[in-house]
């Protein structure tokens, strides 16, 4: 089995979020979940596995399967059935395949999902504490709305967020709806660049990084505005270095504009991506994101 997977980026790249007054509620009177925020970035929220816990888990909306710690696998004696090849543009990576009993988030429970046995590596780097990633086979049973303004996380099995909220609806697409490929629910969506002039560019909504991405593709799709990237300069880290900067962009998603977006993309011998969309969009950028499991779209910015 092959799973595509995009890991956390440690881009640390500028983000427009104000801080606002704390607010203690989700609309629709939803239950709401107190994260914790690791590098400015990571959603940090305690779950729990197989009636046990809580544990540390990273909401990622990128990532398509949930994910554990090995050494946490060992404590709870997961039954291990099978080795997992998993593709992402940081490499190749193989991990162990695992069926949950049970996993809970807040007042919401699945029973049967699967998780991958995996290091965490940079996540564990950024906090020790973390255990694992609450991936999409999660996520997507629910309606999500993440509130970095308030700091808040809501997950809705009904409608009353969606009733409630109010914005442009922008689809969820897939870049080749005709390829069946396992687990390729993927949240992206179609945006346009004014470096790619009329071509549309496929990004993926992710909770699991802190800069808009872009990277080169195996085909020839890849974007010429590539071409254009440039050394980032100053005291760096090496996962800094890791990644070279874009001339600012104007991006519009639906009939919203943004202006001086600053990508990267991975340096020379970062790898070429396999991914069929063409780089990330975390939401990050914006102060709630509503993504609707349901109905397959998402509001940047909704209204209540």
């Amino acid at each position: 089995m092959s799973i595509l997977n995009w890991f956390t980026s440690f881009v640390l790249v500028a983000t427009i979020v104000p801080a606002l007054t704390a607010e203690t509620h989700c609309p629709g009177s939803v239950a709401s979940i107190t994260p914790r925020f690791v590098a400015g970035a990571l959603i940090v929220i305690p779950v729990r596995i197989n009636q046990e816990g809580p544990f540390d888990f990273v909401v990622d909306t990128g990532s398509q399967v949930t994910m554990i710690d090995p050494a946490l696998a060992s404590q709870l004696q997961l039954r291990l059935q099978g080795s997992v090849g998993i593709v992402s543009v940081s490499g190749f990576a193989r991990g162990s395949a695992t069926v949950l009993d049970t996993l809970e988030a807040g007042a919401y429970r699945l029973e049967k999902p699967l998780a991958l046995v995996q290091g965490l590596g940079a996540i564990h780097a950024a906090d020790g504490h973390i255990r694992g990633i609450l991936g999409e086979n999660f996520l997507s049973h629910f309606d999500v709305m993440i509130d970095y303004a308030h700091k808040l996380l809501c997950l809705d099995a009904s409608t009353a967020m969606r009733d409630k909220l109010h914005g442009e609806r922008i689809p969820l697409v897939r870049p080749h709806p005709d390829r069946d490929l396992p687990f390729m629910e993927r949240l992206v969506i179609v945006a346009h660049l004014s470096g790619a002039r009329a071509r549309p560019i496929f990004l993926q909504v992710d909770s699991g990084s802190d800069g808009p991405l872009l990277y080169a593709r195996y085909d020839e799709k890849s974007l010429p505005l590539l071409n254009l990237a440039t050394p980032r300069r100053g005291n760096l880290t090496e996962a800094q270095k890791a990644f070279a900067a874009l001339p600012p962009q104007e991006l519009r998603i639906g009939k919203c504009t943004m202006s001086d977006v600053r990508f990267v993309t991975p340096v020379s011998g970062g790898g070429i991506s396999r991914l069929e969309e063409d780089g990330l969009l975390p939401t990050l950028l914006f102060q709630r994101v509503f993504i609707s499991g349901a109905d397959h779209f998402v509001i940047f910015d909704p209204k209540s």
